[in-house]
């Protein structure tokens, strides 16, 4: 064990004694400095000594050590990992306040940021430290600065339910009505959260019922969480809070909150007939009907939204009814640009896939994914997310098949039919993703990148998936030429993305191989799973580029050598196909040199000299004998000895 650990566990176990009897042993002032400023983990002996309270440990390393007091580490809370976080603002999340007045004393900033620009009071409201709130406000925090979100110290205060810090923020005149970069309020956050008095309170300093980005009032916040508490609250409000059209569109979501999250049909018929009585009122008022211009969707069986009470009744007797009127409803108050929308979508489809209703999940699957790729931006987590859910449940599908019926239970067969349109989606994201790239708009390159493999991986997913079904004994001609047609619509996209690797590259790598979530192409494949051999050959022969480098010099070859164990049948598909035996990558790495660094034989799978040509043995001499080439040879060979 090194140094700089030793120091790092004492200070971490809060072993003092070990500590001192380990610094005080070092005469020199620069050794010291670098033993306590050193970083383990990510994180410095001060950041972890006052992560985990310990405050004598703190004391020595400020005091004796002149350790750094603003010397930011990462530390994990709740699972989480908090990047570029300072001492004091460890200790203010943790909730240790003797610490905090140490480090405020020895001068630290109170201010101080994390990474996302979170600051130390904004980590004590989040876990509701009341008193180390007050004492970093009386030593000069700003209770005004916000993080990388716009999310303020009081907005947190009231998601969180921590209403003293939330009054006491608000006795400051903190400002009740700002907005985070999304739009919500500190009344949005506790509405969702369900914090009836803070929501009070707020009201009282003159809170307003604005919309978010989304076109959200806190109203029907409460609404899609299914807060009922807070929902009364508001349309049961004097002075006429909010109106009757929001009034009723809160009901009618709500109720739709009830089928989906409480799965409570009839309390969802009561909302809805208090929201149709609002509607059509026995008092003459002018009736307020449902809009008529709502398009009748597929995916949710064609459903029309009931126009009177007695409809409503008649669909309470139909389960399926009332759950397709829940998502009718959804998409018409919140629109398809909120992500519950298309969250309750896919998540009604995933208890039709578990019913065996495969059918109907696919319908609602695609409706959410058509949604997201309308509104959402290229590339968008959401999007990668609703496309993976394809990817594994054509897998589940496809590896359930290949097991005796459990219970009686048949799932049907997957057809080309039934990947082809996602398929087609996927590829298409990958157009969207490489325009953006190509566009000469501002954005993280790298992070673009990044997120592009993650769509090509899953698009890999299913060319494999795909691939596998020519191995059908049903496979027609004419299927396995929409597969070829297919799969031949990835390759000669030609996309490059992270580290320059071709789609070739990601099939060949331990990335491609596992999937976007880390797992087999198939459920059945044994772990470590390896490349899937058929989809290898079948861009291959569609015209893939064997030899093709990525940034590192690596080619295909040299990727799958670096599995361990390395899959013998796609080694000798890229050699068949071209892929040239004594290239070698910017390390100066041959795959057969790969291959022995892991205890493999390259001799085990193929015989070596049967893709060896005299070509490649006179360039190996010239290479290993350094022999003078240049100005003897014809230009057109340099190319051939550089490569070995």
């Amino acid at each position: 064990m090194d140094f700089k650990t030793v120091v790092f566990n004492a200070a971490r176990d809060g072993n003092l004694t070990r500590l001192k009897a380990y610094l005080h042993s070092w005469r020199s002032a620069d050794e010291l400095n670098m033993l306590v400023g050193a970083k383990v983990g990510g994180a410095t002996p001060l950041v972890i000594a006052c992560r985990n309270g310990h405050y004598d440990v703190a004391e020595y390393l400020i005091e004796r050590c002149k350790a750094d007091i603003e010397q930011p580490g990462s530390v994990t809370f709740d699972g989480e990992t908090i990047e570029g976080a300072p001492p004091l603002w460890c200790a203010a999340a943790a909730g240790h306040l003797p610490l905090v007045k140490l480090l405020v004393r020895a001068g630290a900033n109170v201010n101080s940021t994390t990474r996302t620009h979170s600051t130390p009071l904004r980590a004590a409201c989040f876990d509701g430290h009341y008193d180390i709130v007050k004492f970093l406000v009386d030593n000069g925090a700003d209770i005004e600065i916000a993080n990388r979100h716009g999310h303020t110290c009081l907005m947190i205060a009231c998601y969180k339910g921590h209403i003293r810090i939330a009054k006491y923020l608000l006795s400051l005149n903190a400002d009740v009505n700002r907005k985070s970069v999304k739009g919500n309020t500190a009344l949005h956050d506790c509405a969702e959260s369900g914090s009836l008095n803070i929501l009070k309170m707020l009201l009282g300093y003159g809170a307003t019922m604005d919309v978010d980005s989304y076109g959200m009032t806190p109203l029907l916040a409460a609404s899609v969480t299914g807060h009922t508490h807070i929902v009364e609250h508001l349309i049961n409000a004097e002075h006429g809070l909010v109106t009757r059209q929001q009034r009723i569109d809160a009901l009618e979501l709500l109720g739709a909150t009830y089928v989906d999250k409480r799965r409570d049909m009839v309390g969802a018929l009561a909302l809805w007939k208090r929201a149709m009585d609002d509607r059509f009122p026995a008092d003459g008022s002018e009736p307020i009907p449902k809009p008529k211009d709502v398009p009748r969707i597929e995916a949710y069986d064609f459903a029309v939204e009931p126009s009177n009470a007695q409809q409503l009744e008649e669909i309470l007797a139909d389960p399926d009814g009332m759950r397709m009127q829940a998502l009718v409803i959804r998409e018409r108050i919140l629109g398809p640009a909120h992500p519950d929308t298309s969250y309750y979508v896919r998540y009604r489809g995933a208890v039709y896939a578990d019913a065996g209703r495969f059918v109907r999940c696919r319908q609602l699957w695609h409706h959410a994914l058509d949604m997201q790729r309308a509104v959402l931006p290229p590339l968008s987590p959401l999007t990668q997310s609703s496309l993976y859910s394809f990817a594994e449940l054509f897998s589940y599908m496809l590896a359930e098949r290949a097991r005796p019926p459990l219970r009686g239970r048949i799932v049907p067969p997957v057809t080309f039919e039934d990947i082809e349109p996602v398929f087609s989606k996927a590829l298409d994201e990958i157009h969207r993703g490489t325009e953006l790239l190509d566009s000469k708009l501002s954005i993280d390159r790298e992070q673009t990148l990044s997120t592009l493999q993650r769509v090509l991986v899953i698009s890999l997913h299913l060319a494999a998936l795909m691939a596998r079904l020519l191995e059908e004994p049903d496979c027609t001609e004419e299927v396995s030429r929409k597969i070829h047609k297919a799969v031949y619509s990835l390759v000669k996209l030609d996309i490059t993305v992270r580290q320059g690797r071709s789609a070739l590259h990601v099939a060949c790598s331990a990335e491609g191989a596992r999937g976007r979530g880390g797992r087999a192409w198939l459920a059945t494949e044994p772990a470590p799973p390896a490349p899937p051999a058929r989809l290898v050959t079948l861009m291959l022969r569609l015209g893939a580029p064997p030899d093709a480098r990525d940034a590192d010099g690596n080619t295909p070859l040299h990727l799958v050598c670096k599995l361990n164990p390395c899959p013998a049948e796609v080694v000798r598909e890229l050699l068949a196909h071209g892929a040239h035996i004594d290239t070698v990558n910017y390390e100066g790495e041959t795959a057969e040199q790969i291959l022995k660094a892991s205890a493999q034989s390259l001799a085990s799978i193929v015989n070596p000299l049967r893709y060896t040509s005299l070509r490649c043995l006179a360039a190996r001499t010239v290479k290993n004998y350094r022999l003078p080439y240049r100005h003897v040879l014809p230009l057109c060979l340099y190319s051939t000895v550089l490569t070995h």
